[in-house]
């Protein structure tokens, strides 16, 4: 059942030597600072924790696995330096994943949008129903994905990151991202992929520490940059936010939903 709190939930369980974290909000599983900031510190936690060797994230709910940043709190924001902040937020959980020791595995059982694929395409590995359509849609409301575009194209490469980005509007199926490297895996169902995704990451488990670390680590070779490059890019992407046209724009979509 999704979660009522308005400031999102954030849970963990523990299966042997698996942790599975799983986060929600009512307003379709957004990540608003508060969530952000509770999904570095549990992951920084789980990453130092040496009973844990592998950790699998999952959202609440049978709906949409990640609707991206938060409406709400996009359209509180009223300074460069309270909307650089919020888009920090994303470049923090990137680069907390991107340092996490543990390989991360990704359940994605239903939409992700924006951030939402961020997140995704910063797990290790990603297993996903054919309900989990993603869509980039930040150009359609006036700011860019930049925060989350370098984790994009080092799954999905320089095309398919300007394939989402450049077509905001288009949803690309759960196959489209399996064949551009964002999914590992897509399953028919959601009790299919239920059952597959902790018995893949509870096998996953089981392999020695030292070698799942190292694997990791060799993973994101090339990207120590990161820690420089995504909070610039959350500077920009907080400038873009503050224009008049996209807080219009908020509100439009807003009224919608």
């Amino acid at each position: 059942m999704a979660t009522t709190r308005m400031e999102g939930s954030l849970y963990t369980r523990h299966s042997g030597s698996l942790a599975v974290l799983e986060f929600g909000h009512p307003a379709s599983n957004s990540l608003n600072s508060t969530l952000l900031d509770r999904l570095c510190h549990e992951l920084e936690s789980l990453g130092a924790n040496p009973g844990v060797s592998v950790i699998l994230i999952q959202s609440e709910g049978d709906r949409a696995f990640c609707a991206g940043a938060s409406f709400d709190e996009l359209l509180q924001v009223d300074t460069p330096e309270s909307s650089t902040a919020f888009f920090n937020g994303f470049a923090r959980l990137l680069n907390t994943m991107r340092r996490c020791p543990k390989p991360i595995v990704g359940k994605v059982h239903g939409k992700a949008v924006g951030g939402g694929v961020g997140l995704i395409s910063a797990c290790d590995y990603a297993l996903a129903a054919e309900a989990a359509s993603i869509r980039l849609s930040e150009l359609s409301i006036g700011i860019a994905p930049l925060v989350i575009a370098p984790a994009v194209a080092r799954k999905a490469g320089v095309a398919g990151l300007a394939e989402l980005s450049l077509s905001p509007l288009e949803w690309k199926s759960a196959y489209w991202a399996k064949e551009h490297g964002i999914f590992a895996r897509v399953f028919e169902s959601r009790s299919d992929l239920d059952k597959e995704a902790e018995f893949f990451a509870s096998q996953l488990a089981t392999y020695p520490a030292e070698g799942l670390a190292l694997m990791k680590k060799a993973l994101w070779e090339g990207t120590d940059h990161w820690e420089t490059l995504l909070p610039a890019r959350a500077a920009m992407t907080g400038k873009l936010a503050l224009s008049q046209t996209t807080q219009e724009t908020l509100r439009k979509f807003k009224e919608k939903l």
